[in-house]
């Protein structure tokens, strides 16, 4: 690799898919300068999603989760400092340092920090048989413990809480989720499309008490049981905590660089220091096609926004602007998610299908201005109803007035509606 002084020198911070596909961006356009990689874990970059699906259901391998292995790093000529965490950032003088005390240089820096999940802040919390999911030794552990007839409490039904359900179910687990909203989701899709999750778990074996929070968790040296607000005790073998995640900005923030609900981005993925770019959870960027800030925790965002990042970094001026997207698997239910709804509006619900045979959309809008009574679509979400993704999305992006009735319709054509082609029947 040649160390000319004329190339850039690139650092990427993070150890997930952002990070992976960060690589691949700089090299789509610079295939010389050195690129340096740097992650907290001992593990090289690996992709978050299959540690509560595919992998913990047993259905693949762990290994499998990682997009490259060490020699394509290799072949990419990228340094690799594996378990060796940043720990400060001098954005000025374009260094970082290293846990180890090591300083790197750099031109172009990508936080790929990612989010690390939120603590249950209960006593008894810390008993042994706690579990979180968000590394990849976490995914493994609880996959060990997931045996035919363990009691399993699930604190959260939020995505990965419900996931966890489901494959504990399947796992023959005897399973209960404890959510203090009205329903599982409630604050992402409401309560109405909640419920139909909150049907999906108790139609296959899982208890759940909606309504209530955990007190604390009772044992001496592991978790035995779990007291709800209520003072109802739940027994349990493994107690798995998802009640969310929180970006990790704290390098940022010791740099001086913007932070408000992650770190803030233009809509290059450039913070508000020079040469400094953010991606993936932690990342708030500017989309100029919802025309706000938007921060998404999901798979999509790591594996385009990171590619995005890499490119930027390397000189494209190509804006990062998808309409956000998400999927999930529970049982025989799968799912995608398009768009992004602000938390200051309360959309209406528009279903399309019926919930009940497993096989629905669900539509989030608002009134079209100046549109005699259309409504425009803020998200839209299927349940085994495949191919209309790009339909939703078109629809998110253009904000396309439409009739709420033939919205509602299962047989209006949703491409028609949106105005993308058809998607094609082979």
């Amino acid at each position: 690799m040649s160390t000319d002084e004329s190339q850039r020198r690139y650092v990427i911070v993070g150890g997930g898919l952002a990070a992976s596909r960060a690589v691949e961006g700089v090299r789509s356009i610079d295939e010389r300068g050195p690129i340096v990689l740097v992650t907290e874990e001992d593990e090289i970059p690996y992709e978050r999603p299959p540690l509560s699906k595919g992998v913990l259901k047993g259905d693949d391998e762990p290994d499998s989760v990682h997009p490259h292995d060490r020699g394509w790093y290799d072949e990419q000529h990228v340094q690799l400092h594996v378990g060796d965490p940043a720990t400060s950032l001098d954005a000025a003088a374009r260094t970082v340092t290293l846990r180890s005390g090591e300083q790197v240089a750099f031109d172009r820096l990508l936080l790929a920090t990612g989010s690390s999940a939120r603590a249950l802040e209960v006593p008894g919390a810390e008993l042994d048989g706690v579990l979180y999911l968000r590394e990849k030794g976490e995914s493994s552990a609880l996959r060990e413990r997931l045996t035919d007839g363990a009691r399993v409490v699930v604190v959260g039904a939020g995505w990965i809480g419900l996931e966890v359900a489901a494959a504990a179910s399947e796992a023959g687990c005897s399973v209960t989720v404890v959510e203090p909203q009205a329903a599982p989701l409630v604050r992402v899709v409401g309560e109405q499309v909640g419920g139909w999750f909150a049907d999906l778990h108790r139609r296959h074996g899982v208890t759940l008490r909606l309504d209530t929070g955990v007190e604390r968790i009772t044992g001496d040296t592991k978790a035995e049981g779990v007291v709800l607000e209520g003072g109802e005790t739940l027994p349990a073998d493994v107690v798995v905590v998802g009640v969310g995640i929180t970006p990790n900005t704290g390098l940022a923030e010791g740099a001086g660089i913007t932070v408000d609900d992650g770190i803030r981005t233009d809509e290059h993925l450039r913070t508000s220091a020079d040469g400094v770019l953010a991606a993936g959870d932690v990342a708030s960027w500017r989309s100029t096609a919802l025309d706000t800030h938007v921060r998404v925790e999901h798979w999509a965002n790591a594996h385009d926004g990171g590619y995005a990042a890499g490119r930027s970094m390397a000189g494209s001026d190509e804006a990062y602007d998808p309409i956000p997207f998400f999927y999930s698997d529970q049982y025989d239910a799968g799912l995608e998610y398009a768009g992004y709804v602000p938390a200051d509006v309360d959309p209406e619900v528009v279903l399309r299908g019926e919930p009940s045979t497993d096989e629905f959309m669900a539509f989030w809008v608002v009134p079209a201005e100046g549109a005699d009574g259309r409504v425009r679509v803020l998200a839209g979400m299927h349940v085994n109803v495949w191919d209309t993704m790009d339909a939703v999305q078109a629809l998110v992006r253009d904000r396309t007035p439409v009739d709420r009735e033939r919205l509602a319709d299962p047989d209006a054509d949703l491409s028609e509606l949106a105005g993308v082609p058809a998607p094609d029947a082979s």
